[in-house]
């Protein structure tokens, strides 16, 4: 299926997510849509003019937030920009009168106006519109938005994600964050620290130093805190680190237990994690508030890589208990399990969507590794990449998009952060100012 116009409502059909999910709804204030389907897309034209600077401080601003903009939208592989050489008219005013024959002689389909303000204490103001061509029509409210000039990049996203969410009719995903491991020397001596950034590899920070191996950080339900295992006393421990004072806790656990691959419950409050002790590996919950750690799992199985289903409900994990690395699902309060993959391979790092429909994977066939999507009953399962090392999935807060671990084969190899859309399409490279590997996407910032 391609991206078509219907003369009677203007709907826009598109084939980006999986085989039976349903459309989105209509977007605000119009016929403009994309509705979600199977197939192959021809991305939507947009005509995204540059920005208008409201004050002279703030041109650099403009030509910046456009750029930002424009990227986000058509990084998702469903925009396509229409270069400002093919113009007719141009956009010189915030509130000018839309010459819509202009655009549509060009066959723009959607057209975003916007307009960039700084007073003199460097408050940032950007206001924006979004306009349906062949309805001539504006699509919702304009909105406009208020920040410092250091945020520059974050009004940047929360446009784009308007836009997104009018269009597709889906939440946005630019106004988050992702935290990885940043890695760096030969491959049999790397070093690993934790660094979080903003969705599209800007705004690096680091949360560690490299003194000891890293691993595995997840984000809090709020994104103010991040779950990781450290190996600074030699043997794998989990600890809670505060993003914005970078201040951290040891989850404590009795004697000489291993902890590790931990993520938090949809609340925030507690935890849920793999203890191994004498030889056997099982899953625990603990609260964060204090207690003990509670046994969720009891097998001589390895059990390990827990997720919780969005409404905190259910835990998704891996286990080799029937032989070979496959997937489980059971209560959060521990009991019976039920197996949910059965495909050739082994199957392992599962993480349920945030919409709860399905879950991401690692699997490993025939000597190649990728990166797949099923159906909470494991039906429908789909693989979305195949290489020689990729691995550890991560849901965008919208659910439509996955990234991921890659590595390169050979001694130096290096992983590399990469991202795809549930139906395997756009597959991209995420930047990083280096090695980068275990990325764990937050929820859209508030």
């Amino acid at each position: 299926m391609t991206l078509s116009r219907l003369l009677a409502s203007f709907a826009i059909t598109a084939a980006l997510a999986m085989p039976g999910l349903p459309a989105p709804a209509n977007a605000q204030g119009g016929p403009l849509r994309i509705e979600i389907t199977e197939g192959v897309i021809e991305p939507l034209p947009v005509a995204i003019p540059p920005f208008i600077a409201e004050s002279p401080a703030a041109e650099q601003l403009a030509a910046d937030l456009t750029r930002v903009v424009s990227a986000d939208l058509t990084g998702t592989g469903l925009f396509r920009e229409i270069p400002q050489s093919a113009y007719i008219s141009g956009v010189s005013a915030f509130d000018q009168t839309i010459q819509y024959a202009d655009w549509k002689a060009i066959n723009a389909q959607a057209l975003v106006t916007g307009a960039v303000n700084v007073d003199g204490a460097g408050n940032v103001t950007v206001k924006f519109r979004l306009y349906d061509v062949f309805s001539e029509a504006q699509l919702g409210d304009g909105l406009q938005l208020d920040g410092g000039s250091n945020a520059w990049r974050r009004l940047a996203h929360k446009v784009a994600d308007q836009v997104y969410s009018r269009i597709t009719g889906e939440g946005g995903y630019f106004d988050s964050r992702v935290v990885f491991v940043s890695e760096e020397g030969p491959k049999d001596a790397r070093r690993k620290r934790l660094a979080v950034m903003d969705y599209d590899g800007a705004n690096v920070q680091y949360l560690t130093d490299s003194a000891s191996i890293v691993l595995a950080p997840r984000f809090s339900p709020s994104g103010d805190r991040v779950l990781y295992t450290s190996y600074e006393t030699g043997q794998p421990e989990i600890f809670v680190l505060n993003v914005g004072s970078v201040q951290r806790q040891r989850i404590p656990v009795p004697g000489d237990a291993m902890t590790f691959s931990p993520r938090f419950s949809p609340s925030g409050d507690s935890v849920v994690f793999s203890l191994s002790q004498g030889g056997n590996t099982d899953i625990y919950a603990m609260n964060l508030g204090g207690g003990q750690p509670i046994r969720l799992t009891s097998t001589p199985a390895i059990e390990t890589a827990p997720s919780f289903s969005p409404d905190g409900s259910q835990i998704v994990f891996e286990s080799d208990r029937s032989g070979s690395q496959q997937l489980y699902i059971m209560p959060a309060s521990g009991g019976e399990a039920q197996r949910i993959s059965f495909g050739p391979g082994r199957y392992g790092t599962p993480v349920w969507s945030p919409q709860g429909d399905y879950i991401a994977f690692t699997k490993q066939n025939e000597g190649r590794f990728h990166i797949g999507v099923m159906r909470t009953d494991g039906s429908e399962e789909r693989l979305l990449t195949a290489s020689f090392l990729d691995e550890g999935p991560t849901w965008a807060p919208n659910g439509r998009v996955i990234m991921f671990t890659r590595e390169s084969a050979g001694a130096g190899g290096t992983a590399q952060l990469f991202s795809v859309d549930i139906s395997g399409r756009n597959l991209k490279q995420v930047s990083t100012p280096g090695a980068a590997s275990d990325p764990a996407w937050s929820p859209l910032l508030p």
